[in-house]
């Protein structure tokens, strides 16, 4: 029973309401992000398979899509990096603050 009073006092706190709406915005601008990121990659894979096979330079193998595949890929570490600082600083800060007013 006490548990239960503890998460209506959580779920009827507004800073709690604000971190859902925060957290929930934030990941899915991310998250919208990366996809953006990844179709318009597979969208040149498509539609301009010439552009990424051309080479960076005279003579050189590597061609224009390793680059930017490996863009594609380093973005999905960087912008869960970027999830990961803001969770660890304004969410756990937001979380600790809920707690210390209901408990």
């Amino acid at each position: 029973m006490m548990q239960q009073d503890l998460v209506h006092a959580i779920k009827s706190n507004p800073k709690y309401h604000e971190l859902l709406t925060k957290r929930k915005s934030f990941a899915w601008t991310l998250a919208a992000v990366m996809l953006v990121i990844y179709y318009g990659f597979i969208l040149i894979v498509a539609f301009n398979k010439e552009f990424l096979g051309q080479p960076l330079s005279a003579g050189s193998i590597t061609t224009v899509g390793i680059p930017i595949g490996l863009g594609v890929i380093i973005s999905a570490f960087v912008l869960t990096g970027i999830y990961v600082r803001r969770a660890n600083s304004e969410f756990d800060r937001m979380t600790r603050e809920i707690k210390e007013e209901v408990l």
